[in-house]
């Protein structure tokens, strides 16, 4: 300990020490482990030193960017958790329009310095997860229809394998670790920085919601389907079925975000607007950094959470409706609720064996998601999500979003990739981790 100890010049936390509680913590409240050592690096150096020290001493390894990993693969029992979160710095170039990123660096980090320059990088919804997990995993986000997933704007990424070394891949260096990077990266090395590309956006953008009582579901369901077929790039569209928050009335609604001018979005979401005349929320122009932290509080630190999802092509009123039927069985002191994201657009246009993320030729992702605080409801919490996917189950299609995934096999990891993608993906952790060291992930056992 103490030869590690002088070789790194991060921060060593081990039990016993007064931040010990705090820093074990994850986002996940259903969470708690007690790893030997927390080791937070300054640089690669330090990782690589990290690494080294880990499998000399045949601990575990689990690596932290934000710490959001539902299952909790960012930390573990007795080994060592490699949290980055020292590691957060982001440096923006307008003039090529592209964002070098920390290992360790949030969403909110990366956002808040693309704007500043009238740039965007297209990321998930909550701004304190990592930029490092959700890429790796492929990153699904509000303008994935204009600019695609997270990891069709990656250009390339600094890794430190299994072997303790810091390689660089992108197309030209290593590109078939760069291929698996993007959808499976957390099987192959620790990314200590990333490269992205950046475009141009204005500050406001038009985002908001309508919501209706339930009766209403079908009809809203057919706006929604319309303007995924028919709508602009620039409008990226959301559908869900939950609990209204004043009164706990089942309700349907239909979230939006147009990141065109504010004409082109009254032009595009008129007929959304003029829905009916018991709709409830709004439509407006808002910053778009605004927009990313919305979600921070409701989705913050500590709730004890679930999910499961499915890629679809279609979404049918036989499935919406055996949907709207689970919403009388949401366990009491729960809130649980059914999301549907509108896919395609840029994200299709991507080949499908372009990277390693399976499932392009979805129209829409589809989750279930359950948060609550009294871990007596765990067992009833978890079986309400996989009885309501199991309705979904017959409309899915090929691929799984792998940051979503809560289980664990080899069978859920081959219906993440389907079998050709990860046959390929097997061929690859042998190439680069044979001794399967970053195995805290939706493995790929070489």
């Amino acid at each position: 300990m103490r030869v590690f100890a002088d070789g790194f010049a991060g921060e060593l936390i081990v039990p016993g020490d007064e931040g010990y509680d705090a820093a074990r913590v994850v986002w996940n409240g259903m969470i708690d482990r007690r790893p030997a050592m927390i080791v937070r690096p300054t640089g690669a150096a330090d990782v690589i030193t990290a690494v080294h020290f880990a499998r000399t001493e045949d601990l575990r390894i689990a690596v932290r960017s934000g710490g959001h990993s539902i299952p909790g693969l960012s930390t573990c029992d007795d080994g060592i958790v490699i949290d980055l979160s020292r590691m957060r710095n982001v440096r923006v170039d307008p003039e090529n329009r592209t964002a070098r990123v920390s290992g360790g660096a949030l969403l909110g980090d990366l956002d808040h310095e693309a704007q500043a320059f009238g740039l965007v990088c297209p990321v998930g919804v909550i701004s304190h997860t990592g930029a490092a997990g959700l890429t790796l995993g492929g990153g699904m986000g509000r303008l994935q229809r204009k600019f695609g997933l997270t990891i069709d704007n990656l250009l390339s990424a600094d890794v430190v394998t299994a072997e303790g070394r810091l390689v660089h891949a992108s197309e030209d260096q290593n590109p078939e670790l760069f291929w698996g990077l993007r959808g499976a990266g957390p099987n192959f090395g620790i990314a200590t920085s990333l490269e992205y590309r950046l475009h141009p956006l204005g500050r406001v953008i038009t985002h908001g919601s309508v919501l209706h009582p339930i009766d209403r579901v079908n009809e809203l369901a057919a706006l929604f389907r319309d303007a995924v077929e028919n709508g602009p790039d620039e409008l990226g569209l959301g559908f869900g079925l939950g609990p209204a928050e004043s009164t706990g009335d089942p309700v349907a609604f239909v979230s939006v975000l147009h990141c065109g001018s504010l004409a082109d979005a009254e032009r595009d979401l008129a007929t959304l607007r003029s829905f009916g005349l018991t709709a409830a929320g709004s439509i407006d122009a808002k910053p778009y950094l605004t927009t990313q932290t919305m979600n921070d509080g409701a989705m913050g630190w500590g709730q004890r959470f679930y999910m499961k999802s499915a890629l679809l092509v279609d979404l049918p009123d036989d499935l919406i409706d055996r949907l709207a039927g689970r919403l009388s069985e949401i366990p009491a002191g729960a809130q649980g609720e059914f999301s549907v994201w509108a896919m395609g657009r840029a994200v299709a246009a991507v080949p499908e064996d372009a990277t390693a993320y399976a499932g392009r030729e979805a129209t829409y992702w589809l989750a279930a998601e359950i948060l609550w605080h009294d871990d007596a409801l765990d067992d009833v919490c978890r079986e309400w999500v996989r009885d309501a996917v199991a309705d979904v189950q017959p409309f899915a299609t090929t691929g799984r979003y792998v940051n979503d995934v809560a289980d664990a096999g080899e069978d859920v990891v081959r219906s993440v990739y389907g079998n050709a993608k990860y046959e390929k993906l097997v061929d690859l952790k042998r190439a680069w981790d044979p001794d399967n060291v970053f195995r805290l992930n939706q493995n790929i056992r070489p």
